[in-house]
C-alpha cells in the first residue's frame, strides 16, 4: 500500500490555487475591508488579555475567512467570524447567541453600527476607540461615510491568497526550534505575518507609527526578530507582495544575496520584496516562497550572528 504524500498537494503549479490579484482592480474594496477588520479586531483587543508583541489582537484563516477565535465577554465565550464564500459577519456566542452582518457595498459607519447592533442584542456590551490604527489622517469608524466599496469576488481572491500564504509560512514556522509567533493577520497592517526571534533583547524600537502609541511598538519589538509576511499592496507599493525584514538590521542586511531572482530590497520600507505574481506564476509557488522565506532569514540571522543551531530544527 502505497502512503500518499502529505505535501504532494501543496507542490501543484495551478495558478488557480493562487488566484491573481492586481492591487488596482480592487483598491476601494481594499480600502474599505481593512476598515471593516479594525473594527472586528479592536474587539478582541479589548476583551482579551494582553499577550506578548501583541499577539492576543490578530485574527485567524479559516476554511471559509478570518475569524477572532473566541474571545472573553465575562463568564461567556463569542466569536467574529467574516464568512468570504457566503459574505457575512459571523457573530456567535457560547450560549447559542448568532447574528450575521452582510459584508455587502456599505460603509464603514453603517458596517460599525451593524455589528455593534447586532453585539447588543446577543448582551455583550463592548466598547472600543474607534480611530482607526496605523493609518495617518485617519476617520473614525461611526463617521466614516467616504469608504464603502466591497466587491465579495475580489475579497474572495484575497481571501484564498491569503489561504496559500497561511499554508505556506506554517511549514516555514514549524522548522524553528526558538520562540516563533503564530502565523496571523495583523489588521492594524493589514497583513499575514510570521515572525522569528533570536531571543536576545533588541534596542528600543523608535515608534513614530500613526495611530500606534509608541510604547505597544517598542514592546512588540523588544527582541531580536526577522519577520515575514504577505501584504496585499497600497501606497508606493501598488502590487501585493511578499515581504522579510528584520529588527534591528544588521550590517549589510539591504546588500544581501537573497533568493529567488525578483526579490528586490525595497530601502523606503527597509524590507525585502517579492511580488505576489512571480509566486503565484511560478512552476512550485511553494518552493519559490519558500526559498524567499529560507534566504532572507538567513541573511538576518548570520549578518546578526544568532545561534542558528540552537534555534533550527
Amino acid at each position: 500500500m502505497s502512503v500518499p504524500n502529505p505535501m504532494a498537494s501543496s507542490q501543484r503549479s495551478v495558478t488557480s490555487d493562487w488566484p491573481a490579484l492586481p492591487y488596482g482592480d480592487w483598491a476601494d474594496t481594499a480600502t474599505t475591508l481593512h476598515l471593516w477588520t479594525q473594527i472586528v479586531g479592536k474587539i478582541r483587543l479589548v476583551q482579551t488579555p494582553w499577550t506578548n508583541h501583541s499577539w492576543h489582537v490578530p485574527l485567524y484563516l479559516t476554511a471559509r475567512g478570518l475569524t477572532t477565535s473566541p474571545i472573553p465577554c465575562n463568564a461567556r465565550l463569542f466569536e467574529l467570524m467574516f464568512d468570504f464564500l457566503d459574505h457575512q459577519l459571523v457573530i456567535q456566542s457560547s450560549d447559542g447567541g448568532f447574528r450575521q452582518v452582510a459584508l455587502k457595498p456599505r460603509s464603514v459607519a453603517d458596517f460599525h453600527g451593524a455589528v455593534f447592533s447586532a453585539l447588543h442584542e446577543l448582551g455583550l456590551e463592548v466598547s472600543i476607540h474607534t480611530t482607526p490604527s496605523e493609518i495617518a489622517d485617519a476617520i473614525p469608524f461611526e463617521q466614516d461615510t467616504v469608504h464603502h466599496q466591497y466587491d465579495p469576488e475580489a475579497a474572495q481572491r484575497f481571501w484564498r491568497a491569503l489561504l496559500q500564504a497561511d499554508r505556506v509560512f506554517k511549514a516555514f514556522r514549524a522548522r524553528y526550534l526558538g520562540k516563533c509567533s503564530p502565523v496571523h493577520f495583523f489588521w492594524g497592517s493589514f497583513d499575514l505575518a510570521v515572525t522569528r526571534f533570536s531571543g536576545r533583547p533588541a534596542p528600543p524600537h523608535p515608534g513614530g507609527i500613526p495611530n500606534f502609541p509608541d510604547w505597544v511598538a517598542r514592546e512588540a519589538y523588544s527582541h531580536e526578530v526577522s519577520s515575514a509576511g504577505f501584504w496585499p499592496g497600497g501606497g508606493d507599493i501598488a502590487y501585493p507582495a511578499f515581504y522579510s525584514y528584520s529588527y534591528p538590521a544588521p550590517a549589510g542586511f539591504a546588500a544581501a544575496a537573497v533568493r529567488p531572482d525578483g526579490a528586490i530590497w525595497d530601502p523606503a520600507l527597509g524590507e525585502f520584496l517579492l511580488p505576489y505574481e512571480l509566486v503565484r506564476t511560478a512552476a512550485s509557488p511553494d518552493a519559490l516562497l519558500l526559498d524567499f522565506l529560507q534566504s532572507t532569514y538567513e541573511a538576518a540571522a548570520d549578518g546578526a550572528g544568532w545561534e542558528r543551531s540552537a534555534l533550527e530544527r
